[in-house]
């Protein structure tokens, strides 16, 4: 028997992302494009599926740069969030992270419509909840 194996969808997927700041406090974010699988034109922290075999961090260090070219250093561990309905199931971890090197660039421009830093006092209305629940972690444990 043959399976789709559509993450989120026929099985749980686990993603992962990191609140980066950099040295002006700031986030970055990017934007979900309309086709996006999860709350789609929303901003989110960057960030994408764990591979099979892969350690969590390295699939964050990993997604940031392959979405953004930049460098980061894994800090610390934030939160899960669980995003589910009826149509998807995903557990997402959440980490914090420091911008090491390189130049912020959108390497996935038809997964994401932008990217920006925010300050943390100025953050967009429409953010992921994943995004915001770690947002929100953070600044209660600074």
């Amino acid at each position: 028997m043959l399976y789709d194996m559509n993450a989120g969808i026929n099985h749980i997927g686990v993603g992962c992302g990191a609140i980066i700041i950099n040295e002006n406090d700031e986030v970055l974010l990017v934007k979900r494009s309309a086709q996006s699988r999860t709350e789609p034109e929303y901003w989110s922290r960057p960030g994408g599926e764990v591979d099979f075999g892969e350690a969590v961090e390295d699939a964050v260090v990993r997604e940031v740069k392959e979405e953004t070219s930049i460098n980061v250093e894994i800090l610390k561990f934030l939160e899960i969030t669980q995003v589910l309905d009826d149509k998807k199931h995903w557990i997402a971890l959440g980490y914090l992270a420091r911008y090491l090197s390189g130049e912020v660039q959108n390497l996935e421009p038809e997964k994401h419509d932008a990217i920006k830093w925010f300050p943390l006092s100025q953050l967009p209305d429409k953010i992921t909840s994943y995004t915001r629940n770690a947002i929100t972690v953070h600044l209660q444990s600074k």
